[in-house]
């Protein structure tokens, strides 16, 4: 199956969602390159980014259901890159 890399931008606005977005990001943990997280206090905000190489079909599962978390928004840029699974 074909893959692409991708970035994804979350925002974190409410801190009760966090354990929902580490259980999935948990789950989705195969095709995680790497996570990054920064906490921005004076904003009370965290900020996530995630680089992932899956099929774009999980790259979109993914971020649908860390956008439907309460408090939590999430893009997602795709390289032109892609690969075999």
């Amino acid at each position: 199956m074909k893959t692409r890399v991708a970035v994804m931008g979350i925002i974190v606005e409410d801190t009760e969602s966090v354990e929902r977005l580490n259980g999935l990001l948990h789950d989705y943990a195969k095709y995680i390159i790497g996570r990054m997280g920064i906490p921005y206090r004076e904003k009370s905000i965290n900020i996530v980014s995630i680089a992932i190489d899956a099929p774009q079909d999980t790259i979109s599962a993914l971020s649908g259901k860390i956008g439907n978390l309460a408090g939590i928004s999430v893009k997602t840029a795709y390289s032109n890159i892609t690969g075999d699974e």
